[in-house]
């Protein structure tokens, strides 16, 4: 028996076998532009750019509804205490918000989360505002002792 490494090549014991040795590559050392695959001029040592690259950009989507239902929504619960606008806000709200999920539902919209969350907070801004007239009216019609 020879004396060798483990993963030596028996056919070739002068030479031993490294798992961990250097791997093929492109034949581009590291640090070297690559070549551009549309033909723009990439500066050393830069990153190669590609034509939509990152986040993909939506083409056609009509966001507008939920986003609109979203910020009325939220403006619908403090307007609630400035002369009861929270009521009128908040049903414009619901109404936006639910066009906006059915927008979504289409494929028309990608933000159907916000049209959702426009829709709950109008709710509730309207619904805390007639509860404060409620709360007014019986306030005022209960004889005080």
């Amino acid at each position: 028996m020879q004396p060798g490494y483990p993963g030596q090549d028996p056919n070739n014991p002068q030479q031993p076998h490294d798992p961990y040795g250097q791997q093929p590559t492109s034949g581009q050392p590291y640090g070297q532009p690559q070549p551009d695959p549309y033909g723009q001029q990439q500066p050393y040592g830069a990153a190669p750019t590609y034509p939509n690259a990152g986040y993909p950009q939506p083409q056609g989507q009509q966001n507008t509804m939920g986003l609109v239902s979203m910020i009325l929504g939220i403006v619908s619960i403090p307007m609630v205490c400035c002369f009861y606008l929270g009521i009128p806000i908040g049903i414009a709200a619901a109404i936006t918000g639910h066009l906006g999920r059915q927008k979504a539902a289409q494929g028309l919209a990608n933000n159907e989360g916000q049209a959702k969350a426009g829709f709950i907070c109008g709710i509730i801004g309207a619904g805390l505002g007639i509860l404060l007239i409620i709360l007014f009216l019986v306030g005022i019609s209960v004889p005080s002792v």
